[in-house]
């Protein structure tokens, strides 16, 4: 069984902040929760390079377009392995392997009829790199999302017959409620098709940093098509041979609310006039905000994950993102509530547990598990656990899944307040019942380590180790689905005094 989960490819007009590494990070959770399934995993990420804003923005600096799309590509790659991200490729649509498989797709779209020359005339904003209709204007004539004023461009277009796929997608809509989430988001793409859809560019006449048209090379292809089709042309040369047929279709596009329209109603039409299977599921999660703003690099607003990650460590970060915003809305971050999480919940809940856990085994115990039973209460706790975990993440509710995880953390902290293994060690005939309780101990904090390994993946892996448990597959997600007999020390997980 495949799991194939892509990221947006982020447009490298400026440097990376902490909303694209709020999106890498949960693709990542789901491409390693699949890999602990057995499944063979492809997780994507990469770049978008071409269009007027990067256009725009080399011209400003000075340089020429492939020049910045080269210096902000190397630092996208770079945030990935700081974040801890496991994807499996990283494209670039200024690959000329991508820009192959667009002329191939979009000539292939001509050829089916959907291809027309026309001109278009209406209110465009350079930022999203998208037209705006009438009802969208915000007040000033300014961009809903950037807040700049629009500018009314008049050119000589090819043009996709976007109206012809209004039943299909209706239809389609129809018949896979789950094909957009969460359901807020499926109901706005549903809107917005059932209001008529219109044609719309398909290429681009006054711009030159783009894939050209192989029909007619005073075009461009426009920037939007050019850059959704990098999950399907991925597949086809990312580790050297052609994988399409058996990772395709993607099982989850993750994306930013702003970009719903394309994805979520370009993207599939575009794909049946080309004859090519659709994605199984699109998810469209919410804005981080910062006063009531979207962060955005466009408003200056921005939290430098770099700098996160230098002070706290990148699970930290990880964990953060993941359980304060609920995947799906918006929802406000900030420096004081990070460091909040990190003390309460990292280094009090999970990483004193582990600590004073690991601890009283060595002292009472040298360190040595004796195998038996474990303790009824803890067990009916535990009990569908990694079943609600998995449903969970199946779903893209990846703050749900952590917080059934949570509960579990803070039960056997409260495990170790009620049993009291330090009284239990004065008393010579409970002997028995200390070593059930520490067995218990050591396995429930396995068992969750596991579950949280998507999440915390080294932190995770530092914990198993002093357990003397490497075993990750989800299918050891079980209490007393792996036997402990030795732990060792361990350095704190998360130290406060940084």
């Amino acid at each position: 069984m495949s799991f194939y989960v892509t990221t947006p490819i982020y447009y490298v007009n400026a440097a990376p902040h902490l909303g694209h590494a709020y999106t890498t990070i949960a693709a990542d959770v789901m491409a390693r929760h699949h890999r602990q399934r057995g499944e063979t995993v492809f997780f994507l990420t990469g770049t978008d390079e071409h269009g007027e804003p990067v256009a725009d923005a080399a011209h400003a600096l000075g340089v020429e377009p492939q020049e910045l799309a080269d210096r902000n590509a190397e630092r996208f790659k770079a945030l990935a392995p700081q974040l801890g991200v496991s994807n499996d490729f990283f494209i670039r649509t200024t690959d000329p392997q991508h820009e192959a498989v667009v002329q191939e797709v979009l000539s292939r779209v001509r050829e089916n009829g959907f291809v027309y020359e026309g001109t278009y005339e209406g209110s465009y904003c350079p930022r999203c790199a998208d037209f705006k209709a009438e009802n969208e204007i915000a007040d000033g004539n300014r961009c809903p999302i950037h807040h700049i004023e629009l500018t009314r461009e008049q050119e000589e277009n090819y043009f996709f017959k976007l109206s012809a796929f209004q039943e299909r997608l209706e239809a389609l809509y129809a018949e896979r409620e789950d094909f957009v989430a969460p359901r807020s988001r499926y109901n706005e793409a549903l809107s917005f098709i059932r209001s008529g859809l219109r044609d719309v560019p398909l290429t681009r006449h006054k711009l030159t940093w783009g894939v050209q048209v192989p029909w007619d090379a005073e075009h461009v292809f426009y920037v939007w098509f050019d850059a959704l089709l990098n999950y399907y042309s991925a597949l086809s040369y990312a580790e050297g041979s052609d994988r399409t047929a058996e990772l395709w279709p993607a099982s989850y596009h993750l994306i930013g609310k702003d970009i719903l329209r394309f994805h979520t109603i370009y993207w599939p039409a575009l794909l049946m006039a080309a004859g090519i299977e659709l994605p199984e599921h699109i998810f469209v999660h919410g804005f981080l905000l910062m006063d009531g703003e979207k962060m955005s690099k466009s408003l200056g607003n921005v939290l430098d994950p770099f700098a996160v990650i230098e002070r706290f460590g990148a699970d930290a970060l990880r964990f953060y993102l993941m359980r304060e915003v609920p995947f799906g809305q918006d929802g406000s971050v900030s420096t004081a509530s990070f460091e909040l999480r990190y003390e309460s919940e990292l280094a009090n809940d999970l990483g004193n547990l582990a600590s004073r856990s690991i601890g009283m085994v060595n002292r009472y115990r040298d360190g040595a598990l004796s195998p038996g039973e474990l303790d009824a209460g803890l067990q009916a706790d535990f009990a569908g656990l990694r079943e609600r975990v998995e449903g969970h993440i199946d779903r893209a509710e990846l703050h749900l899944a952590l917080e059934e995880i949570w509960q579990r953390v803070r039960g056997l902290n409260r495990y170790v307040e009620e049993q009291s293994p330090w009284v239990l060690a004065k008393d010579e005939a409970r002997a028995q019942e200390l070593d059930r309780v520490l067995r218990s101990l050591a396995e429930g904090i396995r068992v969750v380590t596991v579950l949280l390994w998507p999440y915390l993946p080294s932190s995770a892996e530092r914990l198993l180790e002093a357990l003397g448990a490497s075993e990750l597959a989800l299918r050891s997600a079980e209490l007393g689905a792996g036997s402990i007999a030795q732990v060792s020390a361990i350095e704190s997980l998360f130290p406060k005094d940084l």
